[in-house]
């Protein structure tokens, strides 16, 4: 196969420039490595080698491709000599004056037919190319760390970006064997905007002392499917990079309050607990494993009190089939009984807002999140009022740990900590398709293999259901009273009519 580039340069030979080559170079293109670092380019050539030849170890690569592919990889010491290349990426230092004067200097050195492409994560494509003279041949090309390893690339058009170099990029990204993605020059483009809802909402709640980091973490582990926890995830990325990426999405949309940051965060990178690289960060870490909090144990109760079911409780009829199957007493009255536990199933509203409202008695009403099937998840949340008791407390926690599913007991919280972050991803995801700023379909996979979700967000809206998303979305508002809980028009139309968020309007 042909390259849709014959020759490429590459500005930055750090991890990113250096896998940007990688695929460059695997799909048959010449490449030519440059860095103002001394040594840097040269360094990065050698640790190709090294990796192909692990590959090569592995019987993953052929011993004659190894030896082709060095010898279209090459070494140059002076930004002119990649005046033959018919695209150049930079991966160099986020900062616009710096990228603008690298494209001003590639202009006047390429024919003018190159295509010159930027891997910047979150500055403005069309703010890079303003001061170019031919701004059209400038468009993003955004990869993710580690390159071999991330197959999604975002291709962004700037304002004066020529449709014909989006296709050239986009088909190049299939050769390197990557799936691309067409995205709006938009402040995070897909995934990095896309990623706002996990760590944010994730960080209200514990900032409102709902639970631990250790407890969100699991919450959202176990019962949405999340490969990391929201902490241990920023624990990864380090404060220091995700940190000021908050900062400047929030600031780049004039402060909407959906992409508000966290003081959390600020404090704990002013104090340099930035996370698993230094040792510490939401974690402790002993030679790189995090130390994790002992969950609590269940409690032991000698004797469990019936229970009572709110008639008004989410997916009742399931709550009902699962006290059974846990050999719980149930009432069936239309109120309860002096000494019943009392289990309200919200979506989006407190237990201590549904108790007032319900004239339950606070004192033994305890909250579940049925936002989900039961038998989908791993881990059963309940949620405890100001005034609820602890023996209360403790008998539902041993209740509903009976079968062995683990249980985290948390306070009150509208939306409990699932219904919480999900519903706010799915609502700044929707938002995304509003704006145009992508397909669905490209938001869907950008985000299931940029972030590794178990779905992408839209899926998850429809396996919670668009109606209950919004109802979920509107008591989260009247709770907290917060504008950053008002649903999208996009999902408002389909939750109103039933309509699956995947739907396409003719």
């Amino acid at each position: 196969m042909t390259p849709t580039f014959q020759t490429v340069g590459i500005v930055g030979t750090g991890a990113m420039g250096r896998g940007i080559a990688q695929m460059a170079a695997q799909a048959g293109s010449a490449v030519l490595l440059f860095d103002l670092q001394p040594g840097a380019a040269e360094a990065a050539r050698k640790a190709l080698a090294d990796t192909w030849q692990t590959l090569v170890d592995k019987s993953k690569l052929d011993a004659q491709k190894r030896a082709s592919m060095l010898e279209q990889l090459s070494c140059v010491s002076e930004l002119s000599a990649l005046s033959p290349c018919d695209l150049v990426v930079e991966a160099i230092v986020e900062r616009i004056d710096i990228k603008q004067k690298l494209f001003g200097d590639l202009e006047a050195l390429l024919p003018e037919t190159a295509v010159l492409a930027t891997n910047t994560s979150s500055l403005s494509v069309t703010a890079i190319g303003a001061a170019l003279k031919r701004p059209g041949r400038l468009a993003g090309f955004h990869f993710f760390n580690p390159v071999p390893l991330m197959r999604v690339v975002e291709v962004i058009a700037g304002l004066k970006t020529e449709a014909v170099v989006c296709q050239q990029l986009t088909e190049f990204a299939r050769q390197f064997g990557h799936t691309p993605v067409t995205a709006q020059d938009t402040p995070g483009f897909i995934v990095n905007h896309a990623g706002r809802g996990y760590g944010t909402e994730a960080l209200r709640v514990a900032g409102e002392r709902v639970a631990d980091f250790a407890t969100i973490d699991r919450i959202l582990k176990d019962q949405m499917g999340f490969r990391l926890g929201p902490f241990e995830l920023m624990d990864l990325t380090a404060l220091d990079v995700s940190h000021p990426v908050m900062e400047s999405i929030y600031r780049q949309y004039y402060d909407e309050p959906r992409y508000r940051p966290s003081v959390i965060t600020a404090q704990r990178l002013a104090g340099g607990v930035v996370g698993k690289k230094v040792g510490e960060g939401f974690y402790p870490y002993v030679n790189g494993v995090a130390q994790l909090p002992t969950e609590p144990a269940v409690p032991e109760v000698a004797s469990l009190p019936p229970v009572w079911v709110s008639p008004k409780a989410a997916r009742r009829a399931e709550l009902y089939q699962l006290l059974k199957n846990l050999g719980a007493s149930i009432e069936t009255a239309q109120a309860p009984s002096a000494a019943a536990l009392i289990l309200v199933a919200p979506l989006g509203l407190d237990v201590t807002t549904l108790a007032a409202v319900e004239r339950l008695d606070p004192t033994r009403t305890v909250g579940i999140d049925m936002m989900l099937d039961d038998a989908a998840t791993k881990r059963r949340v309940l949620a405890t009022n100001p005034a609820t008791r602890p023996d209360m407390r403790d008998a539902a926690h041993a209740l509903f740990a009976r079968d062995g599913k683990a249980v985290s007991v948390i306070k009150d919280s509208g939306g409990f900590v699932t219904q919480r972050v999900v519903a706010t991803i799915i609502n700044i995801a929707a938002d995304m398709c509003q704006q145009g700023i992508c397909t669905p379909a490209d938001l869907e996979v950008a985000v299931t293999l940029g972030l590794g979700y178990p779905m992408g967000p839209l899926a998850m809206g429809d396996r919670i259901g668009p109606t209950n998303l919004l109802e979920i979305l509107f008591n989260m508002g009247t709770v907290y009273a917060d504008p950053r809980y008002r649903p999208s028009p996009w999902l408002r139309r389909r939750g109103a009519l039933g309509l699956s968020l995947m739907h396409e309007e003719s």
